[in-house]
């Protein structure tokens, strides 16, 4: 065979080098990607825009803060009901990528649909967000599900994190986007415009996951006389029976479930806290979140690290305390440029808490299990998500209420409200890190059969 026909002098054909992203290094880059599109919902949606909009331009005044407590509990309770049953389903009929392109799609049409949320829509803003919330929160036990075919016990700590701050670098982008058009032009049409640009943002980066990373397991089939539904159910149920046996993991998760408590009040409210606290403006606040996203990029790059090199375990600890000493600091400061240094920090140290704790997940469970015990990690996280946000809103303006009936003034009475209800964070903080001070991780990997990767 010639040289000009695609073979060597001697007749041998080299083979064809693989595309990239049928690389497993490609694949794990198209898993990245995929956290770098759902990080630009958190950061706008949650973080940096729609709730602060919500509060103020759809609700206003202390009772915003309530009823945007009760939306983000409602939508972590569904999603804490639904999840073990739909990653045991994943796990037996082999469609993880499957359910989390339904959740995907979910996330990104009601997000869009938030476009058309106007001053006076409570109940509309409230629903379009919740169930824009619920694909969010759903499609992560399927993409957290796909960590172990793409990584091994030696790695799973650096590609998580590697996740994590790619993901941070997407809500960065989307902010970069968002922010010139807010300053610019400005108005809640554009407010509300940045909606539909995120959902349009989340859908093309999730595209590569859908492509290339493969579908892990095999296609079970039913027993007779049962369905998937029924099959769901049951498998929960067993996992429950065999838990006794991955006590370590049973242990991570009540720890989990604590200090996640923390974590999910600070995001939920932060747009508001800086709002009430410090009277920013939307262009403020979205500078604010940027900043909390680029040092979420250094955290989870060194959490990561932390995991793997020392242990997942001390790696958490160290961000617990972090944590604490910024909320902490925050309750106690008046200073607005001091606020930007707290939100950095707390940015930091979430990113350890978030992305390690799913590291901690992908080393204490069974590799052929992995979505049914993320699914039971996702009730965890769904169920403190739930707890966390809805006391956080209560009290705050319960206690604005009470402080208004006492002659103070409104916006002082929301300020203060704010910062008393803040130590319900460093509570859930503070007892977390106790719990998880108990749990053995060597003893766990081992429990899983991690130990020989």
């Amino acid at each position: 065979m010639s040289e000009a026909y695609g073979g060597t002098a001697d007749g041998f054909t080299p083979p064809a080098q693989p595309r990239f992203f049928d690389t497993p290094r490609g694949r794990r880059f198209a898993w990245y990607l995929y956290d770098f599109g759902n990080s630009a919902y958190a950061a706008v949606v949650i973080l940096a825009i729609y709730s602060a909009y919500f509060k103020e331009g759809v609700v206003g005044g202390a009772e915003g803060i309530r009823l945007w407590g009760i939306a983000v509990a409602i939508a972590m309770l569904v999603s804490a009901i639904i999840s073990p049953v739909l990653g045991a389903i994943a796990d037996y009929r082999a469609t993880r990528k499957k359910m989390l392109a339904f959740f995907t799609a979910v996330c990104c049409l009601f997000t869009s649909l938030l476009f058309f949320v106007h001053k006076g829509d409570v109940l509309m803003g409230m629903a379009f967000f919740i169930l824009a919330e619920i694909g969010y929160r759903a499609s992560q036990v399927f993409y957290n599900g796909l960590l172990p075919s793409i990584s091994s016990s030696h790695n799973v700590g650096r590609i998580s994190g590697n996740g994590w701050a790619i993901g941070s670098v997407g809500g960065i982008v989307c902010l970069l986007i968002v922010l010139p058009l807010v300053v610019v032009i400005g108005g809640n049409l554009v407010l509300r415009s940045t909606m539909v640009l995120t959902a349009v943002f989340f859908a093309i980066a999730a595209v590569p996951l859908f492509l290339y990373v493969r579908e892990p397991g095999t296609v079970k089939e039913l027993p007779k006389g049962k369905n998937l539904l029924t099959v769901g159910f049951s498998q929960i149920v067993k996992t429950l029976k065999n838990a006794r046996h991955y006590k370590e993991y049973l242990k991570f998760l009540l720890a989990f479930v604590l200090f996640n408590d923390g974590v999910m009040i600070t995001l939920n409210f932060a747009a508001i806290i800086g709002g009430v606290l410090h009277g920013f403006a939307r262009e403020q606040m979205i500078i604010l979140i940027i900043l909390v996203q680029f040092t979420n990029v250094i955290g989870a790059f060194i959490f990561g690290m932390l995991a793997d090199r020392v242990s997942a375990k001390q790696a958490l600890l160290l961000s617990v305390a972090i944590m604490i000493g910024t909320v902490l600091w925050m309750v106690e400061n008046t200073s607005d440029t001091m606020f930007f240094v707290i939100g950095g920090l707390a940015g930091f140290a979430m990113a350890g808490l978030q992305s390690v704790s799913r590291t901690m997940v992908a080393k204490l469970c069974p590799k052929e299990r992995a979505a049914e015990f993320f699914g039971l990690f996702a009730v965890a996280g769904r169920s403190s998500s739930f707890i966390g946000p809805a006391i956080f809103g209560w009290v705050a303006a319960d206690l604005a209420a009470e402080y208004m009936g006492a002659n103070m003034g409104a916006l002082e009475a929301e300020q203060l409200g704010l910062r008393m209800a803040s130590y319900i964070i460093i509570g859930f903080l503070v007892v977390g890190g106790a719990v998880l001070m108990f749990v053995n991780e060597r003893r766990g990997i081992e429990a899983a059969g991690n130990t020989q990767e």
